[in-house]
């Protein structure tokens, strides 16, 4: 059910993004390859029937800057830095409303803790903050970026 992204899933992944997010805010399939071929270790996929339906990708940093816009494209990513940065978390609309975004986060936030992460970023839209509230997810403050024209807010996990 979950498995690390491999090269060959950044054509499946391009389409739930871009199927999930608006506009500008969608991830190119360059950037997403680039997050596979950097870090599969931060790429985690979800599958259903034996078909990829969702993923949560990631890079880590030292120093966590939340509207750094190269850092989607990894510049600034260290592998072995313990602060975890998500950039997506996406289900496949037809998957949606069966609880596997939550499946996805939890298995991910274990992962992390295994690999010694000691905080988990994000930036979302005003109405998912209390969804990842209910994760354990502290708000932050209103970011900086304006990533896809949109606002955004800053949260955080410690691990």
């Amino acid at each position: 059910m979950f498995r690390n992204a491999r090269p060959c899933d950044a054509d499946r992944c391009f389409e739930i993004e871009t199927s999930a997010y608006e506009g500008d805010e969608a991830a190119t399939r360059e950037k997403i390859a680039k997050r596979i071929e950097s870090y599969p270790q931060g790429f985690l996929v979800i599958e259903a029937d034996g078909e990829l339906v969702g993923f949560i990708n990631s890079g880590c940093a030292h120093e966590v800057e939340m509207s750094d816009e190269e850092f989607k494209e990894l510049v600034g990513h260290d592998p072995e830095a313990s602060n975890v940065v998500i950039m997506s978390v996406v289900v496949a609309p037809a998957h949606q409303g069966k609880g596997l975004s939550k499946a996805l986060m939890v298995e991910f936030v274990e992962r992390m803790k295994r690999m010694g992460k000691t905080t988990i970023h994000l930036m979302c839209k005003e109405h998912h903050v209390p969804l990842y509230e209910k994760f354990g997810y502290g708000y932050i403050r209103p970011s900086a970026s304006d990533h896809g024209g949109m606002a955004w807010h800053e949260m955080s996990m410690d691990l």
